[in-house]
């Protein structure tokens, strides 16, 4: 099983989260079960080390977008590397989920989405 690390870090107004690893089959619960513990709305994934995802790994980052957005939110995904964003461009995902060069650029579209939402 790829090793797969989790952090996470609480922002005002944006909880980012760094993912570490290959995501894959044998890892997306671990992934799955670290962002429903997470009750934030607005998330970030920093994706910038993680150079492979499968679509069981981009399944988890959808199903967190709808539940965020449910909840008034957004998911911003940030430094996507060359293999998932492939990924993200063969599935559509692009067209629903913001993708970022940076987690810098990632938080500040995450804050004016929120604060044009008030």
């Amino acid at each position: 099983m790829p090793t797969l690390t989790l952090a996470h870090e609480r922002l005002p107004g944006v909880t980012v989260i760094t993912v570490r690893g290959e995501l894959d089959a044998t890892n997306r619960e671990q992934l799955d079960d670290y962002v429903q513990d997470l009750t934030d709305a607005r998330l970030v994934f920093d994706l910038s080390r993680v150079p492979f995802m499968d679509s069981s790994g981009l399944h988890v980052l959808l199903m967190c977008e709808v539940r965020c957005r449910r909840a008034g939110g957004s998911v911003h995904l940030a430094a996507v590397q060359p293999l998932p964003a492939r990924l993200f461009e063969i599935t559509g995902v692009l067209a629903n989920v913001p993708v970022h060069p940076t987690v810098e650029e990632a938080v500040t579209a995450a804050l004016g989405r929120a604060q044009r939402s008030v």
